[in-house]
């Protein structure tokens, strides 16, 4: 019971200090592939804290998979975008954003966001596989 109480306060505050890491990426140490592990590790809590089928009956291995393939789609949209725009996959200053600072800092972090997104994904479906398994 004080395991399941205390996941209940803290997970909220880990997926938002990952957010918080893949938001600030770009100027300072963090990016989405911390965020996406530290946010990864708020569902492995989550799972000791309440089992294996709470935790799929909330993230199916469909919404796992969908959510890794959107996060990849995110960065190679913005990278041919880049290329649409005239310059070279990821050269986020030729990005029809504004000005070519603004149009850089929003697609780097488009990119921070996808990267998050599919590192998450990825170790949440790991996790998921390997602890599912029984041993013969």
């Amino acid at each position: 019971m004080i395991v399941r109480v205390i996941a209940r306060i803290l997970i909220p505050f880990i997926q938002l200090y990952a957010l918080y890491v893949i938001a600030h990426g770009e100027i300072g140490p963090g990016g989405g592939f911390q965020g996406g592990v530290i946010f990864s590790a708020s569902i492995i809590l989550y799972v000791i804290a309440f089992g294996m089928e709470e935790a799929r009956s909330r993230i199916s291995q469909k919404m796992s998979d969908l959510l890794s393939s959107t996060g990849a789609l995110v960065f190679a949209i913005i990278g041919l975008l880049c290329i649409l725009a005239g310059g070279s996959y990821l050269e986020y200053d030729q990005l029809p954003l504004g000005t070519p600072k603004l149009a850089s800092q929003l697609g780097i972090y488009g990119i921070e966001i996808g990267i998050g997104i599919t590192v998450a994904a990825v170790l949440i479906t790991i996790f998921f596989e390997t602890a599912g398994r029984k041993d013969d």
